[in-house]
């Protein structure tokens, strides 16, 4: 289980990271189809002018929620820290909680969906280790 986790978590981390990255380098979104997702953050979330002009504050976001916390409870699955499935155990219920925020904001789709998924896998996997 531990091996499967650590290769899980290294995952979802790589690809917050490569969210992140994706958002940095075009904040518009207009390359990769981004743009409208902008528009319905802009219209629920609070403070779009000063959060949401572009996606460069998300990235740093996404990289700190999401591609952070995995990378540290894959790190510490590494090493083996006593408390390692606790920080899987948290990883998964923000994953989750992450995208039941996208869910309102863009309603389902299948990357969402997934990903919700890999967050309660990573619930169950630390609850039943």
């Amino acid at each position: 289980m531990r091996k499967f986790l650590i290769v899980f978590t290294l995952f979802i981390a790589i690809g917050a990271v490569g969210g992140a990255i994706m958002m940095w380098v075009d904040p518009s979104g207009n390359g990769w189809g981004g743009a409208p997702m902008l528009d319905l953050l802009r219209a629920k979330m609070p403070w779009p002018d000063v959060f949401f002009k572009n996606f460069i504050p998300s990235g740093f976001v996404l990289l700190a929620v999401n591609g952070l916390t995995q990378l540290l409870a894959a790190l510490m699955l590494i090493k083996k820290h006593p408390l390692a499935y606790w920080a899987v155990l948290a990883c998964g219920v923000i994953l989750m909680l992450w995208i039941v925020l996208e869910w309102w904001v863009w309603g389902f789709n299948p990357i969402s969906n997934l990903y919700f998924v890999f967050g309660l896998i990573e619930v169950i996997a630390a609850i039943t280790r």
